[in-house]
């Protein structure tokens, strides 16, 4: 039986591993959105969902555990004073995994693993479509005149 095994090796040498966590779990906390494979997300979610409890404590004590585990301080700054006060009310789940289908390569599952309260960039769509209308309307005026 394989119950409560622990955790999915990835079939990497533990030195491997954890380089691919650390740096996994840096890009997420840097950019708020990755794009991964199922597995590696479902491993750098438990990693990254520790430091963020970790990280809603500000400590001394906490800061340097969460130093270690990471690649860049100003990463873990941002940790704890933009990413940490926004889950303040959340006791668990600050990451969603959201399926996007097999890569064509080898039919792994791609998923993209975000934080939960990740706000999409709108304004850039929206300013495009609004330059599309702009267009439209400036084209039907010259229509009409003539």
């Amino acid at each position: 039986m394989k119950h409560r095994s622990g955790f999915n090796p990835l079939e990497r040498m533990a030195a491997h591993r954890k380089a691919l966590h650390r740096s996994m779990v840096t890009s997420l906390f840097r950019h708020e959105r990755i794009r991964t494979t199922k597995a590696k997300a479902l491993e750098v979610r438990r990693t990254a969902e520790k430091m963020i409890t970790r990280a809603k404590t500000d400590s001394v004590h906490n800061r340097r555990i969460v130093s270690a585990r990471l690649y860049d301080e100003g990463i873990v700054a941002k940790l704890f004073t933009t990413i940490a006060p926004r889950m303040k009310e959340r006791n668990g789940g600050y990451t969603r995994i959201l399926k996007l289908g097999e890569r064509l390569g080898d039919a792994a599952q791609v998923v993209i693993l975000e934080l939960v309260d990740y706000k999409l960039d709108i304004e850039g769509t929206e300013k495009k479509a609004k330059k599309k209308e702009d267009k439209a309307a400036k084209k039907q005026k010259a229509e009409e005149k003539e």
